[in-house]
């Protein structure tokens, strides 16, 4: 009986291997800003398109209306900016996308939290007469 029991106490259980973190260096990237009509959205990839940083006026604890303001959009792109910066990254193009207040703020933003701006790309989709718009707003 106490042979059984020192037997179970012998039997070791697998231990999980933990995965070491690395510390990668970015040096340039890019910003790709989101403009709608409701919100921003910024999310700052390395040169190959792996999202580094990411920040919106959502979650920058703005709600309702102010989200869509020009500048709650400054300060998202200022938190992505910060975070993108702890990982090493000096200078970074813009690619902008949609027609809404924070276009140029979320550029600003960028700039004044101390990334060099190497380029501005604007990659608004324009359809070239494919789908039928929404009505237009009578206010």
């Amino acid at each position: 009986m106490a042979k059984q029991e020192s037997e179970k106490a012998m039997v070791k259980k697998p231990v999980a291997k933990v995965k070491k973190k690395t510390i990668r260096s970015v040096p340039s990237g890019i910003a790709h800003v989101k403009a709608t009509f409701n919100n921003t959205i910024i999310a700052i990839t390395d040169l190959s398109g792996n999202v580094v940083a990411s920040s919106s006026a959502g979650k920058s604890n703005f709600s309702g209306s102010r989200k869509s303001s020009a500048y709650a959009a400054t300060v998202a792109a200022q938190n992505a900016a910060r975070a993108a910066m702890g990982l090493g990254m000096k200078e970074v193009e813009v690619s902008l996308k949609g027609p809404g207040a924070g276009r140029e703020s979320a550029v600003r933003g960028l700039q004044s939290s101390g990334l060099t701006i190497t380029m501005i790309r604007d990659a608004t989709p324009v359809p070239h007469n494919g789908c039928r718009p929404r009505k237009r707003r009578r206010v």
